[in-house]
């Protein structure tokens, strides 16, 4: 029996040895190229030892010193619904008992309490607490609880709150020195750097989570100012108004919305969009931004090529408000902002958020591109009415093909105008768009009222075909459109 063993032993042993040989000849042998021309050329060889990334740091002690300043928020709202009322056709036992009279408590509106949760963080030691304005929007109560092995529950009140930025500021009192978070540059945040998300998902407190950058400057349709930082760090209900760290320990950003269904895709907004009202919250209550009064629209490249550009860049002003800060300074309709107070507009969303982040009363110069050539007009910044936003237009769908526009257009007579609800009667009316064609595809609809063409203005019928005669031979027309309160430009494609 022991003389088996020893025998299976030492076969074991020169298998493992063969098998090791094996592998090292494979794993140190380098295939010889050199009899494949051009190969070197054609992709990248290994050149020296091989370098191994570095595993992910230890969020540890980040952990430890961060956590006692991110709050847990709970809100109770009060929520009116309307009650449910039988159809009128419906009988019911209640009809014999009361007649045509209703009882009234079953007519009122039914009112009942609903809770939320979601997070923030204390900015200072006099307890003030940065989070989303929809964490607290129509609270009625907020309770504001601290981590640690002494949790401490506090009312809070509202100080200031932004909707449009979707911030808002709170306070809570409290004798000791509160700890609070430092605030850090979100400019500096880089593609691929690490983060750090701490906040209270689903009522589970004190929830951290890490990731990295995924892209900055998103745009997701929240609002006037969207500029969010994506992170693949795990964000879900309730982290909204909590903080997205970096490594230093500083928040760059809110956490402040996520992608129904989507995993490892969640927002933050930049710290430092919000440190442009944050003064104004904690003084005023709400946020004041800068205002000139434009509807602006996005520079294709097919529209680039019509206003002489060579690239696509700026936003294209499709109208100016009368009496307004852009008018005065004399930016007219057709003109493309390229500069605004020394910062580049590269396109369409970066206007208002330069204009919102300048001081009303400021006087600054505009840079704009007008009849291909550019120029620079002084422009003194109003203060943004209540509800009013400087406007984008609609986008319009830009590839088209074939030789005709497919535009069935006429005269706007009272008739037209009141049977269609025209409003506007100079110009000419779209009384139809060809299925397929130029037009249709570069987005002009039924209803729309041409006001120009190639920068030259239509009044009828008549003027517009004289300018359509005058566009024959050019790759593109260019029509400024009257649609419903809007006015945008649309570039259609006159031949492949």
């Amino acid at each position: 029996m022991e003389k088996r063993v020893k025998r299976f032993g030492i076969k074991t042993l020169m298998i493992v040895a063969f098998i090791s040989l094996a592998a090292g000849v494979a794993v140190t042998t380098r295939l010889d190229l050199t009899g494949y021309t051009g190969a070197q050329s054609f992709w990248k060889e290994p050149a020296g030892e091989a370098v191994v990334a570095a595993g992910p740091p230890s969020f540890v002690e980040l952990a430890k010193k961060l956590m006692p300043a991110v709050v847990n928020i709970s809100t109770t709202q009060v929520v009116k619904e309307k009650p449910m009322m039988p159809f009128p056709e419906f009988k019911t036992p209640f009809d014999e008992f009361f007649g045509e009279e209703f009882p009234k408590h079953f007519q009122e509106d039914r009112e009942f309490k609903r809770q939320s949760l979601g997070s923030g963080f204390i900015i200072n030691k006099e307890g003030y607490i940065l989070t989303n304005n929809h964490v607290i929007e129509n609270a009625t109560e907020i309770i504001v609880t601290l981590s640690g092995h002494k949790k401490r529950e506090y009312k809070a009140a509202v100080v200031g709150k932004d909707s449009l930025l979707d911030v808002a500021l709170i306070r809570i009192e409290d004798e000791d020195n509160l700890p609070a978070v430092t605030l850090g540059d979100s400019d500096k945040l880089e593609i691929g750097d690490w983060v750090l998300a701490i906040g209270n998902p689903f009522g589970l407190g004190g929830t951290v989570t890490s990731g990295i950058v995924s892209q900055k400057g998103r745009v997701i349709g929240a609002g006037p100012y969207d500029n969010f930082i994506q992170t693949d760090a795990s964000i879900n209900p309730g982290n909204s108004g909590g903080p997205l760290f970096n490594l230093r320990g500083e928040v760059v950003g809110i956490n402040t919305a996520i992608v129904a269904g989507g995993q490892g895709i969640g927002f933050a907004t930049p710290v430092n969009m919000v440190k442009e009202v944050l003064l104004e919250l904690k003084d005023k209550g709400k946020a004041t931004r800068g205002w000139v009064g434009v509807t602006i629209q996005e520079v294709t490249q097919d529209m680039a090529r019509s206003f002489g550009l060579k690239e696509p860049k700026g936003a294209l002003v499709s109208s100016v408000v009368p009496g307004d800060p852009a008018e005065k300074a004399g930016i007219k309709t057709g003109d493309i902002i390229v500069e605004f107070d020394g910062k580049p507009i590269e396109e369409l969303n970066d206007l208002p958020r330069t204009v919102a982040a300048t001081v009303p009363g400021k006087k600054v110069e505009v840079r704009i591109v007008r009849d291909g050539k550019e120029m620079a007009v002084q422009l003194k910044v109003g203060r943004k009415p209540e509800g009013e936003e400087e406007a984008a237009a609609d986008e319009t769908k830009e590839t088209v093909s074939g030789e005709k526009l497919g535009i069935v257009a006429q005269d706007i007579t009272p008739d037209v105008a009141e049977r269609f609800g025209v409003e506007d009667t100079v110009g000419v009316f779209v009384h139809s768009v060809k299925r397929n064609s130029p037009a249709e595809d570069s987005g002009i609809r039924r209803g729309d009222v041409i006001k120009e063409i190639n920068r030259k203005p239509v009044r009828n019928v008549k003027e517009y075909r004289d300018e359509l005669k005058k566009a024959v031979g050019k790759d593109m027309v260019l029509f400024l459109i009257k649609r419903g309160k809007g006015v945008l430009y649309v570039a259609v494609k006159a031949k492949e």
